[in-house]
């Protein structure tokens, strides 16, 4: 070993037995900020499947004109599932939540609808929204928040899964994927929703 590495090396040991705690906390420091970096930039993985007082009891009414002009109303829906997903244009989980939606919508076409509620955006904007991704569900905005109250719906995406009765039988915190919706709708039919 060279006198200048050696030197060196001497030096870096010696800054290390003086500063113990220093390098601890800075290693322990940048260990966190990993970490924190890691959560925060990973996609959700699944759904999360929420308790809601809605489940069990009827579905909020929600009618009125759908952001294409034409009419929209929930119980004229009854006898098939309905998904009820909330959504914003200026929502990323909730672009990122979409083609899972319209793979559900694919799947589940003769059986199912999927209703669109804008969370706290203008109506153009939420069209744009739907548009954009390749959404040909009816949405309806809620300038109000009447909607999203009735639901108690703190910010999108939130989804909500209505049995063909008419009943509430799942409520869904943050991104779904066709997956979840398809396991909680064979859920249901298998307790006789």
């Amino acid at each position: 070993m060279s006198a200048s590495v050696e030197h060196n090396a001497q030096a870096i040991i010696g800054s290390i037995k003086r500063f113990p705690v220093r390098w601890l906390a800075s290693i322990v420091a940048l260990g966190a900020l990993a970490g924190v970096v890691l959560l925060a930039t990973r996609p959700q993985a699944t759904a999360l499947e929420v308790m809601s007082p809605l489940v069990g009891k009827p579905a909020p009414q929600i009618s009125g004109v759908s952001l294409t002009g034409t009419p929209l109303n929930l119980s004229s829906m009854r006898g098939q599932f309905v998904i009820v997903n909330f959504f914003a244009s200026w929502c990323q989980p909730c672009f990122d939540e979409q083609p899972q939606l319209i793979q559900f919508a694919f799947d589940h076409s003769h059986n199912s609808r999927i209703i669109g509620v804008a969370f706290d955006d203008p109506a153009s904007a939420a069209r744009h929204f739907l548009k954009s991704t390749g959404a040909n569900w009816p949405a309806i905005a809620d300038p109000k928040g009447s909607i999203a109250l009735a639901y108690g719906v703190r910010g999108p995406p939130e989804t909500f899964v209505i049995a063909p009765s008419g009943l509430v039988v799942a409520h869904i915190d943050g991104p779904v994927t066709a997956k979840a919706l398809h396991s909680i709708i064979a859920r249901a039919v298998s307790e006789g929703a």
